[in-house]
């Protein structure tokens, strides 16, 4: 049953996460730090993306309370304000490979029907 609470959490969940996810850029961004705290010139030069683009990544991931930010003079070192973020994402990433598994294998079944 749907109750309202939670109606009111999907809502929340997906004004708070589900945009914030919806890069792969940003995932990339969340998995490098999992890693090890980065500034933004470390994440842009690591995932090869130029430090304007990295910034505004990083400023989303920040506002949705996904990084938090430590100031050492004027070097603003970003992390994981969460590591069962990257617990989650894994999970998804394995449901992903196995609903493209038994895509691939009813492709495959198929195929050899028609051979």
């Amino acid at each position: 049953m749907v109750t309202p609470t939670l109606q009111q959490e999907v809502t929340q969940l997906e004004a708070n996460f589900c945009a914030a996810l919806s890069d792969p850029s940003r995932l990339l961004i969340l998995y490098a730090l999992s890693e090890a705290s980065r500034n933004v010139t470390e994440l842009a030069n690591e995932l090869e993306l130029n430090q304007p683009t990295t910034s505004r990544h990083l400023k989303i991931l920040r506002e949705r309370g996904l990084v938090n930010t430590v100031r050492t003079g004027t070097v603003i070192t970003y992390h994981l304000s969460d590591s069962r973020l990257i617990q989650a994402l894994d999970i998804m990433r394995s449901i992903m490979r196995d609903r493209l598994a038994y895509q691939a294998s009813l492709i495959n079944e198929t195929a050899q029907e028609t051979v």
